[in-house]
């Protein structure tokens, strides 16, 4: 069976449409994947997140490392089997959150000592630890540990982040390819750093692409830059990575950033936006976001979304969900959450539609615009 296989099917300037083929089943792309932190999609059963339309969904090293454990998932069989979810995984590497939630974080060449956010323990995660967890939880795509630095940080800070994350990926790499089995039928994911600055994305990139990977990341956006600031990167980074290999633009985003970014020629995306967005009271539309919340639907037997046929917006009027939600039930988050991970799942099927069928500049161009309109009107 085919280990690891990305295949354009159509091309519409710099946007692609193609498909991953994997052991555990094809990744459409563009794909979303939507975040199951701790071996979970929060507020859906993955039955359920399969229905909206994922092929794959994101499971984070930091959380599972802490609880229950790699070891403890690896003896119960795996991530797969212990959260029932039979299409691929991705693993982020656990950089991200070990700077953003550890306390008492103290980096070195080796990697990154840090303090649990939830007991206070001390752990050391490095390059081959990182590798060896996402192992045991036998992803399929498997992320390589780098660091992540402010985009506002100093040009020195910048060039020695993206410096040591050169040399983390070599030492992943080599990790990934000693892991026996796991390596014969996973993949293996470099990211590219180096901030905002076109020469040391240029000189991680190439780094990267001598070490040798099946695909790769544009890591260290969506940090706080602003919209314009990321695309001027997307303008560049894309290109500076291999053309027939899947480009995956880490923790994005809103719906607009997503279609800005395939526009610029990302394959891949995730983000917890729609989930947390979800349980927080804001569902997304063709017309921009709505908070349910509001009073103006306490009596609206309307639909969330008039043009989405989830079971959400075909079953339940505005009016129940905006109740649901101002009353703290569970299932206001699970009936949102769904309509969420089924618009954007909707958002990425109609953009490999348009991509195939040549008519992407023009549906990107009349979806941003009633997008932006209706965030303008809320």
């Amino acid at each position: 069976m085919t280990r690891f296989q990305f295949t354009i099917h159509a091309t519409a300037g710099a946007a692609r449409t193609g498909i991953i083929s994997m052991q555990r089943g094809e990744i459409r792309t563009p794909a979303f994947m939507p975040v199951g932190t701790a071996a979970t999609v929060k507020a859906m059963k993955p039955e359920s997140v399969r229905a909206t339309g994922a092929d794959i969904i994101l499971g984070n090293t930091y959380h599972l490392m802490l609880r229950p454990s790699a070891e403890r998932v690896a003896r119960l069989g795996g991530l797969h089997q212990f959260m029932k979810w039979d299409r691929p995984i991705l693993t982020d590497s656990g950089g991200y959150q070990v700077m953003s939630l550890a306390e008492l974080t103290k980096r070195t060449e080796e990697g990154v000592a840090f303090q649990s956010h939830l007991d206070g323990a001390r752990h050391l995660i490095t390059p081959e630890r990182s590798t060896e967890i996402q192992r045991l939880l036998d992803s399929d795509i498997v992320m390589a540990f780098d660091e992540l630095v402010p985009t506002t940080s100093s040009e020195k800070v910048q060039l020695e982040a993206m410096e040591r994350s050169m040399r983390w990926a070599k030492r992943s790499r080599e990790a990934f390819l000693s892991g026996g089995e796991h390596a014969e039928r996973a993949a293996q994911f470099g990211i590219q750093q180096g901030a905002l600055d076109e020469k040391l994305r240029k000189r991680s990139a190439d780094d990267l692409i001598d070490i040798g990977f099946d695909g790769y990341a544009i890591g260290g956006l969506a940090v706080g830059e602003g919209q314009e600031a990321m695309f001027g990167v997307l303008d560049f980074a894309p290109g500076q990575l291999p053309a027939d290999r899947p480009r995956y633009l880490m923790g994005v985003g809103k719906p607009d950033d997503i279609v800005g970014a395939v526009a610029r020629g990302v394959d891949m995306f995730d983000c917890v936006l729609p989930t947390r967005s979800g349980r927080t009271g804001q569902a997304f539309t063709a017309d921009g976001p709505i908070n349910i919340r509001n009073a103006r639907f306490a009596e609206d037997q309307g639909p969330l979304d008039a043009e989405c046929a989830c079971p959400t917006c075909t079953s339940y009027c505005r009016a129940y969900v905006h109740h649901l939600v101002r009353s703290g039930e569970i299932l206001g988050a699970m009936l949102m959450t769904e309509h969420n991970l089924s618009f954007y799942q909707r958002l990425m099927q109609d953009m490999r539609d348009a991509i195939r069928e040549s008519r992407f500049a023009s549906h990107a161009a009349a979806f941003l615009d009633r997008y932006r309109q209706g965030k303008k009107a809320a």
